[in-house]
């Protein structure tokens, strides 16, 4: 995702780039008429990039086991520890949990902009969210996660598959996973092939 900065008064912006194929800390400055939107391109063939939206800002501290993480603004603040279902001492919170949450929160938005866009009532939306951590033949870990929807308003099942598909193409947390972690979807009980 880039990172943009610069003095939009003066029209000249800086995008850091970073992806797939770019090496980390690509530069790459395009000078905007003042008043416009920043437009990044990558410096391989000069693609515009989507402008940032919002970046959140975190700082952690002790890691997984015995740390503390906080948000810039203050409005999260945790004590991170590892579960005792993985012989850690627990009294804390944990990444997979941390992720569980942002992964449910992020999905439900995408399944309002969904609604909204097909003219559906998707109404008090309810998703059990689980994230599993796994070893991996390399021994590192990879993540799993499953999300279980409840669309209580949307009785036809076909729709309501149609709807938490269309939320997984939306949803940023499932376009940064894709390919690299398995998500399993259910809606109102059923699977989503």
């Amino acid at each position: 995702m880039p990172v943009a900065k610069g003095n939009r008064a003066l029209g000249h912006l800086e995008c850091r780039v970073s992806g797939h194929g770019v090496p980390p800390g690509t530069v790459r400055s395009e000078r905007t008429p003042a008043g416009d939107e920043p437009i990044c391109r990558t410096p391989e063939n000069g693609a515009e990039m989507a402008r940032v939206l919002y970046t959140a800002q975190a700082t952690v501290t002790g890691g997984r086991a015995s740390g503390h993480g906080r948000t810039n603004d203050g409005a999260l603040d945790v004590q991170l520890r590892s579960p005792k279902e993985m012989g850690g001492e627990g009294g804390g919170t944990n990444p997979e949990q941390l992720f569980a949450v942002g992964y449910a929160a992020c999905f439900e938005s995408a399944l309002g902009v969904i609604g909204r866009r097909e003219r559906v009532e998707v109404g008090d939306v309810s998703i059990d969210s689980r994230v599993s951590l796994l070893p991996t033949e390399e021994r590192g870990f990879k993540l799993a996660v499953e999300l279980d929807v409840t669309l209580p308003q949307v009785q036809d099942p076909e729709l309501a598959a149609r709807i938490v598909a269309a939320a997984h193409q939306v949803c940023p947390y499932s376009n940064a996973t894709r390919g690299n972690i398995d998500v399993t979807l259910t809606v109102n009980g059923r699977d989503i092939g």
